[in-house]
C-alpha cells in the first residue's frame, strides 16, 4: 500500500506513519521540514497555506489513500483534497467528536454549522469545514475519523504528559473526584491502526473512534500515572464542588478531568457516541500511561518543544499552578471531616499537607 501523511511528523500523523512503515507500506511525509520525519518515509516539503504550497505532491505520483489531521482553516484542506482527488483512492480526515453540538439534542446528534471554504475559525467550526472539504471531493471516498479525547506517547496537547509530570514531582497531589468518574479516550496508536485497517477494507463514512464506556476511570488514570511514575506521590481526593469552589478550571487546569453534568456527559457518557466501529481495538490504560512515560523519559529528561516553541507538559495553558492546588488542598482540610476524601480502590486517601 502507499500512503500520504500530510504532517506524519507528530503525535497522530506520525503514529500513522510509523504504524503505515511497520506493516510494510510506502510511506510519503508531506510537511514544512526539514527534517524530523519518521526513519523509512520519503519526505515532501511544502507550506500547504502557501500559494501554490501544495505543488511539490505532484511531481510524487499517486497513492492509495491520504491521511489528513489538520486542524486550521478548512480551506487548506479543501485546496488538498482537490489537488490530490485524482491522485489518492480515499481521503482520511481525523476529525473530532467536537463536530457534534453541545448540548446534545433529545432527537438525535446534530453537527455544528461548517463550511468547506473558511478562513480561522474555532476548533469545532474548522473540523467540521474539513469534512466537508474532504466530502466534497472524494464522496463516498472520503472517511472522517471523529476521535475522541487523544492520549499517548508524541502527545503534543500536554494533558497527560502534565499529569505524569505532577505525579513525578510527588507529596499530596489535588486528585479531582469522584474517583469512578468514567474516562473515554483514545490512545494515538490505536487510532492509527484502525485508520490503516479502515484504508485496507475501503471503509468509508463517518465513525466515532474512542474506547467503550467502562474501559477507564479518572482514579484508575491517576492511580497509573502513580505507579508509571514511581513517585510516591498521594492521591487527595475532593468532590467536584470543592474543587469548582476553588475556581479550578475542568479540563484546562486539571486535564482530561470533567465533573459530572452535561459536558461531561458529552465527552464521556455511555450514550453519546453512535458510530463506534466494532472492529476498534483499545489497549490497556496503564500501557497507554507507562509508554507515555517512557517517551517522557527518552526526552533527556525535557519533554520536546511542540512547534509553537513550548515544551510539551509545560504549555502554562494547561495545568494547575503549584500554589493553587496547595490553597485548594488546605481549604478543604480546614472544611473538617465531612469534606475529607475516602479511600477507592486504586487511590490513596490523603489529608492535604
Amino acid at each position: 500500500m502507499r500512503l500520504l501523511v500530510l504532517g506524519g511528523t507528530r503525535f497522530v500523523g506520525r503514529a500513522v506513519a510509523e504504524e503505515a512503515l511497520a506493516r510494510g507500506w510506502q510511506v510519503t511525509v508531506f510537511h514544512r521540514g526539514p527534517g524530523n520525519e519518521p526513519r523509512g518515509t520519503v519526505p515532501v516539503h511544502g507550506d500547504r497555506l502557501a500559494a501554490g504550497g501544495l505543488g511539490n505532491l505532484v511531481e510524487h505520483g499517486e497513492w492509495d489513500a491520504v491521511v489528513d489531521t489538520w486542524a486550521g482553516p478548512p480551506w487548506a484542506v479543501r485546496e488538498a483534497a482537490r489537488l490530490l482527488a485524482g491522485r489518492v483512492g480515499s481521503y482520511v480526515y481525523v476529525s473530532s467528536r467536537f463536530v457534534y453540538a453541545w448540548p446534545r439534542r433529545a432527537e438525535g446528534p446534530a453537527l455544528v454549522d461548517g463550511c468547506a471554504g473558511e478562513g480561522e475559525v474555532d476548533y469545532p467550526r474548522a473540523k467540521r469545514g474539513g469534512e466537508m472539504a474532504a466530502v466534497e471531493s472524494f464522496g463516498e471516498r472520503a472517511v472522517l475519523v471523529r476521535a475522541g479525547l487523544i492520549l499517548g506517547p508524541r502527545e503534543d496537547v500536554g494533558r497527560l504528559p502534565w499529569w505524569l509530570a505532577r505525579m513525578d514531582r510527588g507529596g499530596v497531589v489535588l486528585a479531582p473526584g469522584p474517583p469512578e468518574t468514567p474516562l473515554r479516550y483514545i490512545d494515538a496508536r490505536d487510532l492509527a491502526r484502525w485508520i490503516l485497517g479502515a484504508v485496507e477494507s475501503g471503509t468509508g463514512g463517518a465513525h466515532d473512534l474512542m474506547c467503550d464506556a467502562g474501559h477507564a476511570t479518572v482514579g484508575e488514570l491517576l492511580a497509573a500515572c502513580v505507579q508509571a511514575t514511581g513517585s510516591g506521590a498521594r492521591l487527595c481526593w475532593l468532590p467536584p464542588e470543592q474543587v469548582l469552589a476553588a475556581g479550578i478550571e475542568p479540563w484546562s487546569e486539571l486535564p482530561v478531568w470533567l465533573p459530572p453534568g452535561d459536558m461531561h456527559d458529552f465527552m464521556y457518557g455511555a450514550s453519546v457516541v453512535d458510530r463506534i466501529p466494532a472492529d476498534l481495538r483499545c489497549r490497556p490504560l496503564a500501557e497507554t500511561v507507562l509508554d507515555t512515560w517512557s517517551w517522557l523519559q527518552a526526552q533527556s529528561g525535557r519533554p520536546p518543544e511542540r512547534c509553537d516553541g513550548l515544551p510539551v507538559g509545560l504549555d502554562p495553558a494547561v495545568g494547575l499552578d503549584p500554589a493553587k492546588e496547595a490553597a485548594c488542598l488546605r481549604a478543604a482540610f480546614c472544611a473538617g471531616a465531612a469534606h475529607r476524601p475516602v479511600a477507592r480502590r486504586g487511590t490513596v486517601a490523603e489529608g492535604p499537607p
